[in-house]
């Protein structure tokens, strides 16, 4: 009897961390159900990677801010597990979301309820309607930012919902245990990505600024951060619950 193929979903898997995400389990072995919100192309991509690498995947489009979609959503997830020959899933991780630039002065509540619903208010409602295809055992991992423990011009909003994430998952981790179920945070620090525009990414001055703040000294990376969730999901950490582990390179120390 052969052991079937663990499968991960990951919202927002389609580009940066969550395409680091994707390559890095698909490597170990580990599927995919992946989400995008606007660029199938990119999704297809990633999904060929992971097919190439010899692991099951599936895209669906998702919009995290939408909570009315996730019934839809979930029924979705179980075709594919199904289609699959499974009934459930192994890890929820939920990454997706945009940026936010504005100080307490002059961000507008439209612009802090977009935050708000896809930063907070979507990974609470998505988690709750995906509990009943999570398996028992399985492993929850919501993604922060190194901004809930340092301060960077601009990210009051932001930084404020991950703080809220932070603590929404310790209180998942301690209303799953029963079912055996981890929940952890993982918190990266300035990664070169597209997120914000690609502001760490293309601005030199603000990426050298960043690697003077940071201990080995440069930007980090998606490939920083994909390999570090999948080695987390590995059985070898699976005593490993309720913890925020900032992966940032030592930043601003």
């Amino acid at each position: 009897m052969t052991q079937h193929q663990p499968i991960a979903l990951i919202t927002g898997g389609s580009r940066g961390l969550g395409r680091a995400t994707v390559e890095a389990l698909a490597k170990r072995g580990i599927g995919a159900i992946l989400t995008y919100q606007g660029n199938r192309e990119a999704a297809e991509t990633v999904m060929a990677i992971a097919h190439e690498a010899g692991v099951k995947a599936a895209i669906l489009q998702l919009d995290v801010a939408d909570t009315r979609s996730f019934v839809q959503f979930a029924a979705s997830v179980g075709d594919i597990l199904k289609g699959w020959g499974l009934t459930h899933f192994d890890y929820l991780i939920n990454n997706a979301g945009s940026a936010h630039n504005g100080g307490l002065a002059d961000t507008t509540e439209d612009e802090f309820d977009r935050i708000y619903r896809e930063h907070l208010k979507g990974p609470f409602f998505l988690t709750q309607a995906l509990l009943p295809l999570l398996r028992d055992g399985g492993r929850i991992l919501n993604i922060s930012s190194g901004l809930t423990r340092f301060t960077f011009p601009g990210r009051i909003v932001y930084a404020s919902m991950k703080g809220g994430v932070e603590v929404m998952t310790r209180y998942m981790a301690k209303e799953l245990g029963a079912r055996g179920i981890t929940a952890n945070v993982v918190a990266p620090g300035a990664i070169k990505t597209d997120f914000s525009g690609g502001m760490v990414r293309d601005n030199p001055e603000i990426g050298r600024h960043i690697a003077g703040l940071t201990a080995l000294g440069r930007v980090g990376v998606p490939e920083d951060i994909g390999p570090m969730i999948a080695s987390l999901l590995s059985e070898d950490n699976r005593w490993v619950n309720a913890q925020r582990i900032e992966v940032s390179g030592g930043q601003s120390l």
